[in-house]
């Protein structure tokens, strides 16, 4: 096996961008390419993410014919445990690639690229200038809350209180203080295990569906906030929790827009009030605003704006050899 890979991360999460050596797949949409790998070519996924080319918080993307007529690029999300209907620190990434890889003309003061994902279409802006592509912003697609205050029993917490909030992906919202954690490095192994413990217990009670594709109802995560600032400052503080225990470095751009249509359900947020989302990392930051009201079925949702910055890392060739035990890849936890 021979692929190569263009390194980006957005606010400090990975994304690795299969350039070359992926085989042809199947599907007419892109959700049925996602079945036709997670059948036929899920070892590549493993190969990539999984140790020793990656790691357990790996994040990885591969590019795809579109299947909507407006989208210049198509690209499907891939982790640890398998594959996700939308990922924001990606699309901010992507959206400079296409921009840098000529897939999308460059246009001063700022580029539009439609990026097609699992959950749909994704307008997103590039500021460029003088021949260098800048910040990033996309639009969500329409964005709501599923349920509040849902009492949930979680293993070694008790019962807790969590909101469940759809931005692409639907998360589980739980504040720090019901779970005796500050949103800091240091807390972020144990933030891991009880996100988990959140996530595995809210999917026991909550059925979570989509109201417009089966596909995209499903529990991705859940985030983790300190409740404290909401009312008094611009500023967010949350960690995210998702797929098997992973770990965003980022905001994470689907989830602020969850955490956007949360915050303007509970009267915390306004139309076009700008506030900024940060991460345990030190100044991973994006920032969301409300751009307009929408509807997602019979539930009052809204358009998100996340921004934030990506930047290249390098280039990667991976291989394997016939005779290395571990090379479909492995992990430790």
């Amino acid at each position: 096996m021979h692929i190569t890979t263009c390194e980006m991360h957005t606010c400090g999460e990975p994304l690795r961008i299969i350039e070359n050596g992926f085989p042809n797949i199947s599907g007419e949409t892109i959700l049925e390419k996602i079945a036709y790998i997670r059948e036929n070519c899920d070892d590549i996924r493993k190969f990539l993410m999984h140790e020793p080319r990656g790691h357990h918080d790996m994040y990885g993307t591969l590019r795809v014919k579109p299947d909507l007529p407006n989208a210049d690029a198509a690209f499907i999300f891939m982790h640890n445990e398998g594959y996700s209907t939308m990922c924001g620190h990606a699309i901010i990434a992507l959206a400079r690639y296409c921009v840098d890889t000529n897939i999308v003309e460059a246009k001063e003061p700022e580029t539009l690229v439609n990026i097609q994902c699992p959950c749909g279409l994704i307008p997103t802006y590039v500021s460029y200038s003088n021949g260098l592509s800048g910040r990033v912003r996309f639009q969500s697609v329409s964005s709501f809350v599923l349920k509040m205050d849902v009492c949930v029993n979680v293993p070694n917490i008790g019962m807790i209180n969590v909101d469940i909030s759809y931005g692409g992906a639907f998360y589980a919202f739980v504040s720090t203080d019901a779970l005796g954690l500050k949103v800091k490095s240091g807390d972020a192994l144990k933030a891991v295990e009880i996100g988990q413990a959140v996530t595995n217990a809210t999917k026991k009670i909550v059925k979570v569906e989509h109201p417009e594709s089966e596909d995209l109802g499903f529990l991705y995560g859940t985030i983790i906030y300190d409740r404290t600032e909401l009312k008094s400052n611009d500023l967010v503080r949350q960690m995210t929790v998702f797929a098997d225990r992973e770990l965003d470095r980022s905001p994470t751009g689907s989830g602020t827009a969850a955490h956007i249509a949360l915050l303007y359900a509970k009267g915390l947020l306004d139309l076009n009030c700008e506030k900024t989302f940060q991460s345990i990392v030190n100044d991973s930051k994006f920032t969301g605003k409300i751009v307009k009201e929408a509807k997602c079925g019979n539930f009052n949702a809204v358009i998100a704006e996340v921004s934030g910055n990506a930047y290249y890392i390098g280039k990667n060739s991976f291989t394997s050899e016939d005779k290395d035990p571990l090379k479909a890849g492995f992990t430790v936890r």
